[in-house]
């Protein structure tokens, strides 16, 4: 019999989308291939503490256990997987002879399902490159890139992707001179627009102004996530509401594209309450377009995933343009969208014909060629 590979499944984190990690690592660790892996669960609590075993399934199920109460008590006394962990985190990132997992034996490969912050802007990718360990996803300027929404436009510009119209701005700006910044947005944009922390997921911190009585508020939240903020145009003026695509990229060098669907919000836009709390958004996949369209979607969304040099996976998000029109506007990557079984991205591979288990082998596999791929540089004269 073959040899199960060891993976961890790394989940929760510092991020405002910690409870979103939870659930989509709980997905991941009920749907996966337990024939060919054997699987280590790694949780991150809200202030960075890392748990492993039993502590960290008590993190998943939300309610933290005993370990909870010692934490919040500053003691550093806790079980033995938790403390090794703690203790610089040797078990799990030693470089040599092999990363090991919380009983000493060895990772494979690492399952990173941490949304935004800390997660997915290439910080914990730079910790795991560091100890020369396999891991899913993105590296760390494909994950640096596609979390920042302000060079990833840029990144979007050079390769000749259509895009809304935006502004950036610095929050030392915006503070220093208010008036001056919103002069700066009504010079540049039109009403309404959508205001953005540069580095966040899961729509938190966004707003829609739709006059100068609105951009205000939206420019002091988004300032609370974020230095940068980045302020776009609205696709569709101010009666009509454009059309929200989005497409599931799979894979390394070659990457491919799913079929594309189209997000109905029960709000306004797709926010974070859209999202995840609120009941009235509707999924279509595969999503009613005309075969020129869709290919052209497809394309883009390859386009982007290449542009910002990503791997593994990403989800791909656009907007259409109501009415006659129809112009197609690239919005951004995300390189670890929402992973449980009913997010988008998994749903949207599961209509292209891919399962959610096999979407999740895939993954791995991407993840340890892609650590092949690397193991080729040299990193020395000698």
């Amino acid at each position: 019999m073959a040899k199960k590979l060891r993976v961890g499944i790394l989940f929760g984190g510092r991020s405002g989308e910690h409870e979103v990690s939870l659930l989509s690592a709980a997905s991941v660790l009920k749907s996966i291939d337990r024939e060919k892996f054997e699987v280590v669960p790694i949780g991150i609590t809200k202030e960075g503490r890392w748990l492993a075993a039993a502590d960290a399934h008590d993190l998943l199920e939300g309610n933290g256990g005993p370990i909870a109460a010692r934490l919040r008590a500053g003691d550093p006394e806790t079980t033995p997987g938790a403390k090794l962990l703690n203790e610089g985190i040797p078990t799990l990132m030693a470089p040599m002879p092999g990363p090991q997992g919380p009983e000493g034996k060895v990772l494979d490969v690492v399952f990173p399902v941490l949304h935004g912050t800390f997660g997915e802007d290439g910080t914990i990718q730079g910790l795991l490159e560091l100890a020369g360990i396999a891991y899913v996803g993105s590296g760390v300027l494909g994950s640096s890139a596609g979390m920042d929404k302000d060079v990833m436009k840029r990144l979007f510009t050079q390769a000749g992707l259509p895009q809304v119209k935006y502004v950036t701005l610095l929050r030392a700006d915006w503070e220093k001179s208010p008036r001056k910044a919103v002069a700066q947005v009504e010079k540049a944009l039109k009403y309404p627009v959508f205001v953005k922390p540069a580095n966040l997921g899961s729509s938190v911190g966004i707003s829609k102004a739709h006059d100068r009585g609105e951009l205000g508020p939206a420019l002091a939240l988004a300032a609370r996530y974020d230095r940068k903020l980045v302020v776009e145009q609205g696709v569709g003026g101010r009666t009509a509401r454009a059309r929200e695509l989005e497409v599931a990229v799979l894979g390394n060098d070659l990457p491919e594209a799913s079929v594309v669907g189209e997000i109905i919000p029960g709000k306004e836009f797709y926010d974070y309450e859209a999202k995840y709390l609120s009941e009235g958004s509707v999924p279509v996949i595969p999503a009613k377009l005309t075969r020129a369209e869709t290919k052209q979607i497809r394309e883009m969304a390859v386009a982007a995933f290449r542009a910002c040099d990503l791997s593994g996976l990403a989800r791909v998000d656009f907007l259409m343009e109501p009415g006659g029109k129809r112009r197609i506007y690239l919005n951004e990557v995300n390189t670890m969208p929402g992973f449980t079984r009913i997010s988008m991205y998994p749903k949207l591979w599961e209509a292209t014909g891919v399962s959610y288990t096999s979407l999740i082998t895939r993954l791995i596999e991407l993840g340890l060629e892609r650590f092949e791929e690397k193991s080729r540089n040299v990193y020395s004269k000698d």
